[in-house]
Order: structure tokens, then C-alpha cells, then sequence
């Protein structure tokens, strides 16, 4: 074959690639979610491509997509149930040390309760400082990095010290941010031991905005005379409740000497939940219980909160015993024997009031 045929024959083949190449990328000017590279990998091969290849290529797509996110975007989404609804703890260091730290009571909780375990996979851990943040993403869980503005957060804040009440403040600023972003989400802090799955127990659909544990319970689930706790409540995010944290967190400068619990009292008791047409519930400690008031029944408790406690060191003492009553109840249900239960006595707590 003579120089002139080898060159016709290169050329030929030059313009049929590129007529090809051509009727691809019409295609994929139609339809914009299907990549040059795709439309290729389709037309030419698409029974050779094998369930790893496939399954790397979604991962990128995937990684690639959380890459687009904000840092907080992507955590909230990584978390997120199916109806957007997150579980939220925050941590800092005074949390994470220890030869028993609070984030790991707080997780025994998740591991030893019933039908808890897969929760874990919906919990986004928000360290407030480093060693928080390094100990989060050890244990592999959801972790995001609070950026705060000003104060030192590292270590403990005793129960209504004025760094207490700053980060309780970011943290209303915060939560503020994640209902604004579409995100319903149940807060807990750490020192809520969940012994059931307490979803059963709250209200899933539309009809109530904010579903909120007390310190004692009056009797009533709709009654505003309920002495609410912040340590653990369900919100749905929509204009009303958004407005709430708007104007929640916009009274901090004048509150001296309140924490943000406080705030939220005073704006209940001035009618606004009324005013912005919030339906409250506020939950029987009976499933949702702490300190303050033991629930009656160990059968049908869903939450035990360590409210009433002044000192991180008095809430991991009394919160094991807890674990230890849990344990034993299991035990001996799990065996069908009968039992007298009653819960131990939180001593550690009541003496951290005068020490």
C-alpha cells in the first residue's frame, strides 16, 4: 500500500471520530446531565463496566456533590433522615476527657438502649473546639466544626457561669442556622442517656412546630405552665419557628445574667409562642425523663436526662448508675422474672449544688 492510501485511510478515520464526537456532544447539549464521557462510556461499552466500577464512579459523583457544600451542608445532609430531620449533640473538650468521658456515657446510651443503635447514623456531634472535633471523627460519626464568636469553650462551664451562658447563646445561634437551612432536627445534649428509640413517642407529622422536655410535668402535654428544659426537644423547621429563633436569639444583649433557657421561658410567658401561632408540646417525663423527676415507669421510658446537676464529674457518676439500673432491668426482664425497680438515687447531682 502506497504513502497516498495509508494517509487517505488515516484521514478517513480522523473525520468519521470526529463526526462522532460531534453527534455526542449535540446529544449531550440536549441533555445536560449526561456527560460527554458518559454518552461514550454508554454507547460504547455498557455491558463491560463492572458493579465496582459503577459503584466507584457513584461515590465520586457523590464526594463530588458534598464538594459543591458548605462544611455544615454537607454535615447536615450526611446526617439527614429521609424528612430531613438530624439529631443534634454539641461537645466540647470537658466532654471528651476522662477515663469515663460524658460523649461516651452518652453513646454507651445509643448502643445499650433499645432500637437506638441506627440512630447513630443520623447524629451530627458539633465540637465547639478541637480535641472535640478529633475525638468525633476517631469514633467515626457525623462531626462538624463550630466556628464561635469569641470565648474560650475548651473546657468545663459550670452551670450558669457567664461562659456558660455565651455558649449556650452560640448554641441557639447555631441551631438558629440549621432550621433556616430546612433542617428539622431533635436536640439533645449529652447528658441525655437514650435508653428506647423515643421517635414513636413524638409527634412525626406537621401538626406540632416544637415538642420540648420539662424539669417536672404538670399533666398537661399543651399546658405553657410546663417548666421547659432545652436539653432535649424536637422542632420542624418552618417560618414560625424560625421567627421564634430569630427573636430568641435576638434578646441575649438584654438578658444579663440569663441563660437562653431563661429567655425562652420569659418569651412563653409573654404569650409569644400564641403570637407566632407555634403548637407546643411539652412531654410527659414519664417517657422523657431526668433528675428533676424520675419517670414511674422503667418500661416505658424512652430518654433519662441528667437536668438538675450543677458538675460535669456529678452527671457522669450518677448517669452510670443509670446504665447500671438499665442493665439490671434488662436482665431480669430478659429472663421473665419480676422485679421491684427503682431507680438509684442521684446523689452525686443533689450534693453538687453545695460543693
Amino acid at each position: 500500500m502506497d504513502q497516498s492510501t495509508k494517509a487517505g485511510i488515516r484521514l478517513a478515520v480522523c473525520t468519521l471520530l470526529l463526526i462522532s464526537l460531534s453527534f455526542i456532544y449535540i446529544l449531550s447539549e440536549k441533555n445536560p446531565s449526561v456527560s460527554i464521557t458518559t454518552s461514550i462510556t454508554q454507547k460504547l461499552s455498557p455491558s463491560k463496566l463492572s458493579s465496582s466500577t459503577v459503584e466507584s464512579m457513584a461515590n465520586k459523583t457523590v464526594i463530588s456533590h458534598l464538594d459543591k457544600l458548605d462544611d455544615l451542608e454537607a454535615a447536615l445532609e450526611g446526617a439527614s433522615m429521609a424528612d430531613k430531620t438530624v439529631i443534634i449533640a454539641i461537645v466540647n473538650k470537658a466532654y471528651t476527657v476522662g477515663d469515663k468521658p460524658m460523649l461516651d456515657i452518652f453513646l454507651d446510651g445509643f448502643w445499650l438502649g433499645e432500637d437506638t443503635r441506627s440512630l447513630t447514623n443520623h447524629l451530627l456531634l458539633v465540637a465547639v473546639d478541637e480535641a472535640a472535633f478529633d475525638r468525633c471523627k476517631f469514633l467515626r460519626l457525623h462531626c462538624y466544626m463550630l466556628k464561635t464568636d469569641g470565648g474560650d469553650f475548651v473546657g468545663e462551664k459550670v452551670y450558669m457561669s457567664e461562659e456558660f451562658i455565651k455558649m449556650m447563646w452560640q448554641r441557639t445561634r447555631f441551631l438558629g442556622d440549621v432550621l433556616r437551612r430546612g433542617y428539622n432536627f431533635v436536640f439533645t445534649d449529652t447528658d441525655v442517656l437514650w435508653l428506647r428509640n423515643p421517635f414513636p413517642k413524638l409527634t412525626l407529622n406537621d401538626s406540632v412546630d416544637l415538642q420540648i422536655s420539662v424539669d417536672q410535668f404538670n399533666g398537661n402535654q399543651w399546658s405553657e405552665k410546663n417548666p421547659i428544659n432545652t436539653g432535649f426537644y424536637m422542632i420542624r423547621s418552618n417560618n414560625k419557628t424560625i421567627a421564634l429563633f430569630d427573636k430568641w436569639y435576638g434578646k441575649r444583649n438584654n438578658s444579663h445574667g440569663k441563660k437562653e433557657q431563661d429567655v425562652l421561658i420569659d418569651l412563653m410567658k409573654k404569650g409569644t409562642f400564641r403570637r407566632l401561632g407555634l403548637r407546643v408540646r411539652f412531654l410527659e417525663t414519664l417517657y422523657f425523663s431526668g433528675f428533676c423527676e424520675d419517670s414511674r415507669d422503667v418500661k416505658s421510658v424512652s430518654t433519662f436526662h441528667a437536668n438538675c446537676c450543677r458538675r460535669i464529674k456529678a452527671k457522669v457518676s450518677d448517669l452510670t448508675a443509670v446504665i447500671h439500673d438499665w442493665k439490671r432491668f434488662r436482665d431480669f426482664s430478659g429472663n421473665n422474672k419480676t422485679m421491684e425497680f427503682r431507680w438509684t438515687d442521684h446523689s452525686a447531682c443533689e450534693n453538687s449544688w453545695i460543693s
